[in-house]
């Protein structure tokens, strides 16, 4: 593959990672006022839990997208 092409992913792969990002803010911040929201202990626990599930989602998604983007710049280096 061309360099070029490689450059174009890596931009791309960039762009996932900053859509990534706002995604889990956003998240975040629906399940803050889900968990202000509840009046129930065991809903809010449940709001808790998929807080930090779908926290740790969004991260494992950032960090597949960070291990793409060296494995684009490796092989870029390598064409």
């Amino acid at each position: 593959m061309s360099k070029e092409y490689y450059k174009k992913k890596i931009i791309d792969l960039r762009t996932s990672i900053t859509k990534e990002r706002e995604d889990k803010k956003r998240d975040n911040e629906y399940y803050a006022k889900m968990i202000k929201g509840t009046n129930t202990p065991s809903n809010k626990a449940y709001y808790r839990k998929s807080k930090i599930d779908k926290a740790a989602y969004h991260d494992r998604k950032i960090e597949q997208w960070k291990r793409e983007i060296e494995y684009a710049k490796d092989a870029m280096k390598r064409s």
